[in-house]
């Protein structure tokens, strides 16, 4: 069962300063995988054993599972993979414009909270500020990777992506949803939708050569119905 937390809240809209690569990773310089909305960290935690040339981040709203992920980290005593309590839309944009150009290798957003009511559609994770530092902190050819059970969560995803004009899909990916998972290793909502029968959507963009827009050019762009996520904040100050 999922729980949420409102993103909303005055708690989770304090910035709160996330510490550099050279603080989180033995091997700073190693490619970055950023993980957004990792959860309980059990899919990181085999990445980060698989793949010990790459460093692995996750980032959570809720923070006893980011203390649970970091307790299994610790004991396992893994230095390519960390985890971190923030708002994504809150203290991730200077974090990546921070990070050392080239860094970020592939970026991640797996299973969403859905947020199924329309007045709740601005709590979703991809908002287009976020996605807009996305696309300036990864280079050319870096990819970013999207997968819900839930079709009215990824297709506003794929717009606002879309719409941006940064990203393309592999030309061999099967269209409108990629077949299977780059990553090699599933996460535990995966493993159960698939269990059931159920389907998964699933959408790998790479970053293209082209200039990002403004943010509010990009708001203008993005088809009706994706509203502006300043407007009618749940707890305005």
């Amino acid at each position: 069962m999922r729980q949420h937390v409102n993103p909303l809240s005055r708690f989770f809209q304090q910035p709160r300063p996330l510490p550099a690569p050279a603080a989180l990773f033995r091997v700073p310089e190693q490619p970055l995988h950023l993980d957004i909305g990792c959860a309980r960290g059990r899919c990181l935690l085999e990445l980060a054993q698989r793949q010990p040339e790459r460093n692995h981040l996750g980032v959570e709203i809720r923070r006893p599972l980011v203390v649970a992920a970091e307790a299994d980290r610790q004991a396992l005593g893994l230095d390519n993979l960390h985890y971190l309590f923030c708002n994504a839309n809150i203290s991730l944009q200077d974090w990546l414009g921070s990070l050392p150009a080239g860094l970020l290798e592939r970026v991640s957003i797996q299973f969403p909270d859905p947020w199924f009511k329309k007045k709740h559609h601005k709590r979703r994770v991809l908002q287009p500020a976020l996605l807009l530092a996305l696309g300036e902190a990864l280079a050319c050819g870096r990819e970013l990777f999207i997968q819900s059970d839930v079709l009215a969560v990824i297709t506003p995803m794929v717009e606002l992506i879309e719409a941006s004009g940064g990203f393309d899909r592999p030309p061999q990916d099967s269209r409108p949803w990629r077949a299977d998972n780059p990553l090699p290793v599933p996460t535990e909502r995966e493993t159960y939708v698939l269990a059931q029968g159920l389907p998964v959507y699933r959408v790998l963009y790479r970053r293209n050569s082209q200039s990002l827009p403004p943010l509010q050019q990009l708001l203008q762009e993005l088809p009706q119905g994706l509203e502006d996520p300043d407007a009618g904040v749940d707890n305005p100050a």
